[in-house]
């Protein structure tokens, strides 16, 4: 999980992740990480649109964004 969050913050990527609440409900998020400390990933949420941090072990998913311009 920490390896695939770092790739994304090197190659300034986006990532779409399921995450689990402290009240146990799941939410999907879009994310720019920004980094990590602590066990905790600091990163700025497009589905709020503000600044959010996520508990690392409450990540269940993460994959990257893939956007596809038309041509």
């Amino acid at each position: 999980m920490v390896k695939e969050l770092h790739r994304a913050m090197a190659q300034n990527q986006h990532i779409q992740i399921i995450y689990l609440g402290s009240q146990g409900q799941t939410t999907m998020r879009t994310l720019r990480p920004l980094e990590i400390v602590d066990g905790r990933l600091k990163a700025y949420c497009l589905t709020r649109k503000a600044p959010r941090v996520f508990v690392i072990d409450r990540i269940l998913a993460v994959e990257p964004v893939v956007i596809r311009h038309a041509m």
